[in-house]
């Protein structure tokens, strides 16, 4: 992982929250980066825009507008975005963490946990707080528990052949060889390469190929970029079979996502 500037300042440096549960939000610069740390309390992190990325032994968590990454207590990791993003986190004690996954992961975004995040940062939500809030609090850790797992949307591997090619096309998410061309670049075979992407991606090369055109066309769109310019620029041969592809795994046009209308309310397809 390259190292990005500007670090960014870790919050909450106590060894105890001040309440069971607290909320933050946060906007921050492009390519910045949470140097390596860990909490003695659970962390809920959520992108209202932008991709955030969080890297914890080895695995790369990313969390485009409908996941969240899950963090449990006492777990190091790195936290970073490569464009400017607007974030929040939700901060548990070990206590509330109980009912809640034991491993870092993705969990799925319903539309209410978004409108209840997007209500705590629009109201400013900070402790000591009302009763009012903290019920809307409970309520969210309570939506949270029963939130699916989706491990990491766009997961990585540390095998050799199959991480430097995943590596090629997230420098060139345009590039459109096809998987025989991709495992010759990599000095493996077809087969070799397909068995890997199932062992260690959970799906195909060409699944994992259009997660990650997905991704980066994300914060291309909320910079204002045209769809037919970034359609050409991840290799599509037109605006529609890109639109038709993100429409798919979003659940909503490009259009729609800049919006942030309907786009930010359906799930992408696992």
């Amino acid at each position: 992982m390259p190292i990005l500037q500007p670090k960014l300042e870790i919050p909450l440096s106590t060894r105890e929250l001040p309440a069971p549960i607290m909320f933050r939000s946060a906007y921050v610069p492009a390519a910045g980066l949470y140097p390596e740390h860990q909490h003695a309390w659970g962390e809920f992190v959520y992108a209202f825009s932008g991709v955030m990325e969080v890297k914890v032994a080895g695995h790369h968590y990313l969390a485009p507008p409908q996941y969240g990454i899950w963090l449990p207590p006492d777990v190091e990791h790195v936290g970073l975005n490569r464009y400017e993003a607007h974030h929040c986190s939700l901060y548990l004690s070990p206590a509330a963490c109980a009912a809640l996954p034991r491993q870092p992961c993705a969990l799925t975004v319903s539309p209410l946990v978004r409108a209840l995040l997007e209500h705590l940062q629009q109201m400013g939500a900070h402790h000591p707080g009302n009763a009012a809030q903290e019920r809307l609090l409970q309520v969210l850790v309570d939506q949270l528990v029963n939130a699916p797992s989706a491990g990491s949307y766009l997961p990585t591997s540390d095998d050799p052949q199959l991480g430097a090619v995943l590596r090629m096309l997230e420098k060139q998410p345009g590039d459109n060889r096809s998987l025989p061309e991709l495992a010759q670049a990599a000095h493996t075979t077809e087969r070799t390469l397909m068995r890997r992407c199932q062992r260690d991606l959970g799906m195909s090369l060409a699944d994992w190929r259009q997660r990650l055109r997905v991704v980066k066309a994300m914060p291309l769109l909320e910079a204002g970029q045209t769809v037919e310019t970034i359609a050409l620029d991840l290799g599509y041969g037109s605006a529609s079979s890109f639109i038709t592809m993100f429409k798919r795994l979003v659940g909503a046009t490009p259009d729609e996502f800049r919006k942030g209308a309907a786009g930010r309310s359906v799930q992408p397809q696992l």
